[in-house]
C-alpha cells in the first residue's frame, strides 16, 4: 500500500507544503510520495492508475477542494481520499464540526452529487457556496492583500469596512424554482450548499450539505450601511431570524441571481470579477 500526498503549495497563505510535511509524524511507518496538486492536470488518470490498496491524501483548503472536484469533472474514486486541512478559513471543516487541525479522514461521499454554478460562461462544481455581493468583494480585496503581502487575511475586517465605507449595494432580482423576487439596496446574494463560509460566517444555518437535492440563497437587503453593520455580527453568527426585514432564505433545486450592476462573486474562495448573473443547479 502506498500513500499519496497530493497538496497545494499555495494553500494556508504558502504554507500548504509545510503543512503536509506534517503527515510524515502521522503516518511514521508508510512510505509517503508528495506531488504538487495543482500541476498534475489528469487526476482521473492519476486515480486509475492506482493499485486497490493505495491511499490518497488531499492537503489544501476550500480552494483546494474546490479545484479537485472540477478535476475529477463527475469522475468517482473507487480508492480511499482523505482530507488533511491546510487552508486559512476551513469553511469545510467548519461545516462538518472538525477542527482544522484534525487528523485525515475520508471525503468519499463529498466528492459526489455536488452542485454547479454557471457564471461568466463557464460551468463549476462547488463544495461549500458561491457568494456574491459584498462577499464576492471580500475575496476579491482579500486576492489583493496577499498579492502584496503574507500576512494573513481578516476578512471580517474587509467586510466591515466595506459595508461602512467601499462597497455600493446594488438591486437584484432572484429567481428560486420559477418564483422570481426583485429586491432593493442588496449587499449580497448568496447561494450555499454548506452552512459556511468566510471563515466560519454562517449565511444559511439550516442547509445541508446530506440532501444533495437543495440550495440555500440568503438575500441580505433594503437596509442602510448602518443598519447592515449592526446586523452583520447575527448575519454571520446564523441567527438571520432575528432580522427577517432584511434577510431573506429561500430553498430550492434551481437558482437564479442578477445584480443590476456588476460584482465580484467568490466559488468556495475563489474569486470571479466583473459578474452581473449566475445560475445554480442542486444535484439531481
Amino acid at each position: 500500500m502506498a500513500i499519496y500526498v497530493l497538496h497545494n503549495p499555495s494553500a494556508g497563505n504558502g504554507r500548504g507544503e509545510q503543512t503536509a510535511q506534517k503527515l510524515k509524524d502521522l503516518y511514521p511507518n508508510d512510505e509517503l510520495f508528495f506531488r504538487n496538486v495543482t500541476e498534475m492536470g489528469n487526476i482521473p488518470g492519476f486515480l486509475d492508475a492506482l493499485g486497490s490498496e493505495d491511499r490518497v491524501i488531499l492537503c489544501g483548503g476550500d480552494g483546494t477542494l474546490n479545484h479537485f472536484v472540477n478535476d475529477l469533472d463527475g469522475y468517482v474514486p473507487q480508492n480511499e481520499i482523505l482530507f488533511y486541512a491546510a487552508g486559512t478559513g476551513n469553511d469545510f471543516m467548519n461545516d462538518l464540526g472538525k477542527p482544522a487541525d484534525a487528523d485525515p479522514f475520508a471525503i468519499n461521499p463529498y466528492l459526489v452529487d455536488l452542485p454547479t454554478v454557471t457564471v461568466n460562461g463557464m460551468t463549476r462544481r462547488f463544495i461549500n457556496g458561491i457568494g456574491y455581493g459584498i462577499d464576492g468583494y471580500c475575496c476579491e480585496v482579500g486576492d489583493e492583500l496577499r498579492a502584496k503581502s503574507d500576512k494573513p487575511i481578516n476578512y471580517t475586517s474587509i467586510a466591515i469596512k466595506g459595508l461602512l465605507f467601499h462597497y455600493k449595494p446594488c438591486d437584484a432580482t432572484v429567481t428560486v424554482d420559477g418564483r422570481t423576487e426583485t429586491f432593493r439596496r442588496v449587499w449580497l446574494a448568496s447561494t450555499m450548499f454548506g452552512k459556511c463560509y468566510g471563515g466560519n460566517m454562517r449565511p444559511t444555518p439550516d442547509q445541508d450539505r446530506s440532501k444533495p437535492d437543495q440550495v440555500s440563497v440568503i438575500v441580505y437587503h433594503s437596509c442602510g450601511k448602518l443598519k447592515a453593520l449592526m446586523s452583520f455580527p447575527d448575519f454571520s453568527a446564523g441567527k438571520q431570524a432575528k432580522h427577517t426585514d432584511i434577510m431573506k432564505i429561500f430553498t430550492g433545486k434551481e437558482v437564479t441571481v442578477t445584480f443590476s450592476a456588476p460584482q465580484a462573486l467568490q466559488i468556495d474562495g475563489e474569486t470571479v470579477r466583473n459578474v452581473t448573473t449566475y445560475s445554480v443547479k442542486a444535484a439531481k
